[in-house]
């Protein structure tokens, strides 16, 4: 069976580059090699943030490709996917990794506390962006013959896509949703020899994370909980993404994969 041990002068596409599991699995990619191309979301309070981290990732001596652009918008997706052909040239792409976390974090009923409930608009737009987007980029970019056999998908899921949680209702449906999507594209992508997977992160301090309402308490109980004694870094889910891109088989598809410690078991 040929296998491949690195993914050293391939390139990684990484949705939600700036910050968070993405900007670490940006860096873990860069280091061995990967060149990168980047798509992110941010301010312009954030952009020396953002430069130092390009500046980081060129440092490895890969190439580096990063636009501020909303990923889940259809025009520029198709304008992104035609930079992605041009800068990856006949390789195409051999790492896809979907780390979109912007939905709302409103409760579906309201309370004294919090009289303010989530719209249908609030609710379409997250499980669009945090969950079916993820279908219309892996679709596009195989249309556009850059996800050849061997090429990895990853998205980004949580214990919020079995577990309720204060005000994480519509994100917990995205997530649910995008579980089922990965097993959809896992079964139409394995003749091709594409991999598609989710990865489930234990609670980690990022952007995202920290967002969410009484996201403190949830870390002291997820630290408590798990076998490790501490909640998840996100370098340690870019080492397994790193990981599981080396290999060339696509036999290992359609799951959701613990990246947590043991966080769920206990």
């Amino acid at each position: 069976m040929d296998m491949l041990s690195s993914v050293k002068g391939s390139w990684a596409v990484i949705l939600g580059a700036s910050s968070g599991m993405g900007r670490a699995t940006a860096l873990a990619m860069a280091k061995e090699g990967a060149h990168i191309f980047g798509v992110h979301l941010s301010t312009a309070a954030q952009r020396t943030e953002v430069e130092e981290l390009v500046a980081e990732l060129e440092a490895t001596g890969v190439q580096v490709v990063f636009h501020n652009r909303n990923a889940a918008g259809h025009q520029n997706r198709a304008e992104l996917v035609a930079e992605i052909a041009e800068a990856t040239g006949p390789g195409g792409v051999r790492v896809l990794l979907h780390s979109l976390a912007f939905g709302s974090l409103l409760p579906f009923i309201p309370t004294e506390e919090q009289p303010d409930v989530i719209t249908p608009r609030q609710m379409n737009m997250t499980a669009d962006v945090m969950g079916h987007s993820l279908v219309y980029w892996t679709r596009d970019l195989y249309v556009a013959g850059l996800l050849r056999p061997g090429a990895k998908v990853f998205t980004l899921t949580s214990h919020g896509d079995e577990h309720a949680m204060p005000s994480y209702g519509a994100v917990g449906a995205a997530k649910a949703a995008l579980c089922a999507h990965v097993r959809q594209l896992a079964v139409e992508l394995a003749p091709s020899g594409v991999a598609v997977n989710a990865i489930r992160a234990g609670m980690a301090p990022t952007p995202a994370a920290l967002r969410i309402p009484g996201s403190e308490d949830l870390a002291r109980r997820a630290a408590e909980a798990n076998p490790h004694g501490r909640i998840t870094e996100p370098e340690e889910v870019a080492e397994a993404i790193v990981m599981l891109s080396a290999s060339s088989s696509s036999w290992l598809t359609g799951n959701v994969i613990g990246v947590d410690g043991g966080e769920a078991i206990v």
